[in-house]
């Protein structure tokens, strides 16, 4: 037995935007190489129901729920839910998330406003509903937010979504202090998940801009549809995540040149440099 499946299995796993990607990667580990029960939350309710109806082909334990995170309500409803009809939660991830393309400038409110509802808003609608029963509850648990390698970087035209990834960062290490402070180290652990490239239909469905340089944005958007066709298997991201978060890691990466990005964000920061405009395409660097 992995140590992954010695501190997961059995327990019960939350996870927002399950629908597709890193969420639906990380459930099909959850529950189908650890044993957990599985709470797929998602907006898109046909995607978590069909993988819920895969799962349980396979015999594992699935709940689909549709969850909209934007509304507080619904997280609220989706915790008492899941403590009253599936049992305490071992394990939350928070990680719904949408991206946006185009000049920051050009960006509508709209979508702005939206992407920030969603990223960084549903993170803490996350925490706010499902950390006081953690908290209350005698056993181990882990919260997972989902920050990006986009969250120790910068890159043009995804400002919405790289400022986003910052914030969710940022929280998860302010959380993780306050955790330690409130006396509950031990009890809970809190996590931040920056995966690098990891297959998902996050590009396809971004944002756009309705005016301004609208060529300039989708060009974007075609760059990274070529990282993604090059990007990390999300089940095999997942079990990467798992086996780093049962070693007690607080940062959980995907691939090493996370790693490299963290290396040369700090490198940045200590030098006071200003951040380099990458030029040519984007790429999925040599493991």
């Amino acid at each position: 037995m992995s140590e992954a499946e010695a501190l997961f299995g059995g327990g019960v796993a939350v996870i927002t935007g399950a629908g597709a990607g890193i969420g639906a990667g990380l459930a099909r580990h959850a529950a189908l190489e650890l044993g957990m029960t599985v709470v797929l939350a998602d907006v898109d309710t046909a995607a978590v129901a069909a993988l819920r109806a895969e799962l349980e082909e396979a015999g594992a334990g699935a709940v689909d729920v549709a969850c909209d995170v934007r509304d507080p309500g619904a997280l609220e409803r989706l915790a008492e839910r899941t403590v009253a009809e599936v049992g305490p939660v071992r394990l939350l991830v928070n990680n719904a998330g949408v991206e946006q393309f185009g000049y920051l400038w050009d960006t509508p409110v709209a979508n702005w406003e939206r992407l920030v509802a969603i990223n960084v808003n549903g993170v803490f609608h996350g925490i706010r509903a499902f950390l006081p029963r953690m908290l209350a509850e005698p056993g181990r648990s882990w919260v997972w937010n989902l920050s990006s390698i986009g969250g120790v970087g910068a890159a043009p035209l995804q400002a919405p979504y790289i400022m986003s990834k910052h914030a969710v960062l940022a929280l998860t290490e302010c959380l993780h202090q306050e955790v330690e402070l409130a006396g509950h180290a031990g009890h809970v652990h809190v996590q931040a998940v920056l995966p690098g490239a990891v297959a998902s239909d996050i590009f396809e469905s971004a944002g756009a801009v309705e005016d301004g340089d609208i060529a300039a944005a989708e060009e974007h958007r075609q760059a990274m549809l070529k990282v993604k066709a090059q990007a990390m298997d999300p089940l095999d991201a997942a079990r990467v995540f798992f086996d780093q978060a049962a070693a007690g890691e607080f940062y959980l990466t995907s691939q090493p040149f996370v790693l490299d990005a963290m290396a040369a964000r700090a490198d940045t920061l200590v030098h006071r440099r200003a951040p380099v405009l990458l030029q040519g395409e984007f790429t999925v660097p040599a493991e």
